[in-house]
């Protein structure tokens, strides 16, 4: 059977409060240092056209059933046209994402600092949260939960009967490193720098590659099947219009 604790109001003072303090103040300044050190170079002029290509066939994607047939055929072939449409990539001028880095070194040095603006503050914070408040229960979550929580939530903590409601402060060292995106969108904005989850999903890539987008959202425009909606929204209307004169 699980056992109850008793959580000492100093622990609250002195480790979850500082903990959560210290977790925010990091990530706010890691945005501002990402911001110091990320380069001022003009953005590619071909990328940012491609961009906005790709924005502009995927809203003809979602709203083709609120345009006539032929006016959906000319915008789709002037989009998916095999000779010179604006989605069609010749195999030829196809860059592999990972050359383009490589031949750019701004890209490459761009990528080493984000990395390393991600890695160091986490490396120094994870060794002081595990140096000074290592073996702490921080904190007890105010609803059950299954056993399958407890290696995520008591991390550090080797004692199987402990509830698994309770949270070690490594554990929530964790919690607020992947859980704080909301708090830091509405501190800095929707375009910030501290999305820690994509960055190390970026790590593994080596950029964005224009092509692949082009050609996926070509063969998304070339299976969209339109069914123009205007008119079914014209006889609902009528229908609606009859009930309420009779």
């Amino acid at each position: 059977m699980a056992e109850d604790l008793v959580l000492d109001t100093a622990i609250r003072d002195w480790v979850l409060i500082p903990l959560s303090v210290v977790m925010v103040l990091i990530g706010v300044l890691r945005y501002f240092v990402s911001k110091l050190m990320r380069s001022s170079s003009v953005p590619d002029p071909k990328i940012v056209k491609e961009g906005q290509v790709i924005i502009r066939a995927r809203n003809l994607r979602a709203a083709a059933n609120f345009i006539p047939a032929k006016s959906f055929r000319s915008r789709k072939a002037y989009y998916s046209n095999e000779e010179n449409g604006l989605l069609h990539v010749p195999k030829g001028q196809a860059q592999n994402a990972q050359a383009q880095m490589f031949s750019d070194p701004n890209m490459a040095m761009d990528m080493m600092k984000k990395n390393l603006s991600m890695i160091i503050p986490q490396t120094l914070t994870f060794a002081w949260v595990n140096f000074f408040f290592s073996g702490f229960v921080a904190a007890k979550i105010p609803f059950p939960l299954t056993q399958r929580f407890r290696s995520m939530l008591q991390n550090g903590i080797d004692l199987s009967t402990v509830d698994v409601s309770y949270v070690s402060s490594r554990s929530w060292y964790f919690l607020n490193l992947f859980g704080l995106r909301g708090l830091f969108s509405l501190i800095l904005g929707e375009e910030n720098a501290t999305d820690d989850t994509q960055r190390m999903m970026q790590m593994s890539g080596f950029g964005f590659d224009p092509s692949k987008s082009l050609g996926a959202e070509k063969d998304g425009l070339d299976i969209v099947q339109h069914e123009w909606a205007l008119p079914k929204f014209e006889q609902r209307a009528e229908a609606v219009l009859r009930k309420l004169v009779s």
